[in-house]
């Protein structure tokens, strides 16, 4: 079974998650940030991963530390179930239309931890969330699940579409890239024997 459980605790935030690679993309988040939690229920939902996730943090000095640490438990518990990554397709990608918006996602689950963002919002916040939060969610998930990632919005008007179509495309092109493919599934997808 492709399941993990990650605890994190740290003077700022406290966070559990389990997940599950082969669910149905059932979810219960509580981060205590509601866009936050909106954005993980997508990615569960899009990638058929089941999140359960519950965060407590600092949010009476800003949402950083918060959102930051669940990007990078989540991303633990992906590496930590796909384990040595055999049988994974290993790459995936997404075009996302979101009303006036649309944004392209590729991934390579390659163990090689790197972000390309190439994302602008047309304003700073959504409610009371500042727009930059989102590239260090991306950042901190990228590195701790490994994922070479590659997130543009090509264009976009309205920042919570912007938002929203990231992490659906996140959620398309994950579940892609680590899909079991039949025709390899024992094998590691590289000529180097391992990721």
């Amino acid at each position: 079974m492709r399941q993990a459980k990650i605890t994190r605790k740290t003077k700022e935030t406290q966070i559990s998650t389990s997940i599950d690679l082969d669910g149905t993309g059932s979810y219960d988040v509580a981060t205590g940030i509601g866009f936050l939690d909106h954005m993980l229920e997508q990615l569960s939902r899009h990638s058929l991963m089941d999140i359960t996730l519950k965060a407590t943090g600092d949010l009476h000095i800003d949402f950083h530390h918060t959102t930051e640490d669940t990007g990078i438990v989540l991303g633990q518990a992906v590496a930590k179930a796909l384990g040595d990554r055999a049988g994974i397709r290993r790459y995936g990608e997404a075009l996302i239309p979101m009303d006036e918006t649309l944004t392209r996602v590729a991934l390579d689950a390659s163990n090689r931890p790197y972000l390309i963002w190439k994302v602008a919002f047309p304003r700073d916040k959504l409610g009371e969330m500042d727009n930059e939060l989102f590239k260090e969610w991306f950042q901190a998930f990228a590195q701790h699940a490994g994922l070479t990632l590659h997130v543009e919005n090509l264009y976009g008007e309205n920042s919570h579409h912007i938002v929203e179509s990231c992490y659906k495309g996140l959620a398309r092109a994950l579940r892609q890239a680590i899909e079991i493919d039949p025709r390899q599934s024992k094998a590691v997808p590289s000529t180097k024997g391992r990721l």
